[in-house]
């Protein structure tokens, strides 16, 4: 029997349930390339609605719940479908899902992807998001802010900290740009190209797209 020379300052009872929780945890299933896709997964869609597409866009983002009914259980991103009408968008779409996809089953931190895709800018230029104001450069980038706002639902991304007068602030800041930018150059910093004039002053109007410089609209 072993000599104890030190003072005990907690102890529990290994009962079986106990031992088998602890086994449970250290033969947890962790998300890699070999776990097979279950019959059903757990599905969050989102909407965007880019002033410089005529359709939505509605991003699926299926996952996976490993561990049911453990200590260990953890429900962790595994595929990543974009829906839409418009079909502009679609061989681009269809490689990036599937990419994204790929990733999400790879397993490991895949938090990554939020920064990656933030950063693409589209030449033809961005536009501000509806309802949060938030300056998106590219319809690539909304995805991965839909991809950021999901991470966070899994605590895989820590949630905002922005507090209702730093929201204030940059709001203030971004009307601000939007306005320099039309005594500037006519049109707002966010409008993009039009296929008619050319010309970088297509805007959201009445939930039209619209040429500021010619008056084209896709509603005619």
């Amino acid at each position: 029997m072993q000599e104890i020379n030190q003072a005990i300052t907690a102890a529990k009872v290994n009962t079986p349930e106990a031992q088998a929780n602890n086994n449970e945890v250290e033969t947890s299933i962790k998300l890699n390339e070999t776990v097979k896709r279950p019959e059903m997964l757990i599905g969050s869609t989102y909407k965007i609605k880019p002033p410089i597409s005529e359709h939505a866009l509605y991003i699926t983002i299926n996952d996976i719940l490993l561990n049911q009914h453990t200590a260990a259980e953890v429900r962790r991103p595994f595929e990543i479908f974009v829906n839409s009408k418009n079909m502009e968008f679609y061989s681009w779409v269809v490689a990036l899902t599937r990419v994204i996809s790929a990733v999400f089953r790879k397993g490991g931190d895949c938090t990554f992807l939020v920064e990656e895709l933030k950063a693409v800018f589209d030449p033809k230029g961005g536009y501000y998001q509806r309802g949060t104001g938030i300056f998106m450069p590219s319809v690539v980038a909304d995805i991965g802010y839909i991809i950021e706002t999901h991470l966070k639902t899994l605590d895989m991304l820590p949630a905002s900290e922005i507090d209702t007068h730093q929201q204030a602030y940059i709001q203030q800041k971004q009307d601000a740009a939007a306005d320099q930018a039309i005594e500037e150059h006519g049109f707002p910093s966010s409008a993009s190209q039009c296929h008619k004039c050319h010309q970088k002053a297509v805007v959201l109007l009445d939930g039209c797209t619209t040429c500021l410089n010619c008056g084209d609209s896709k509603c005619g």
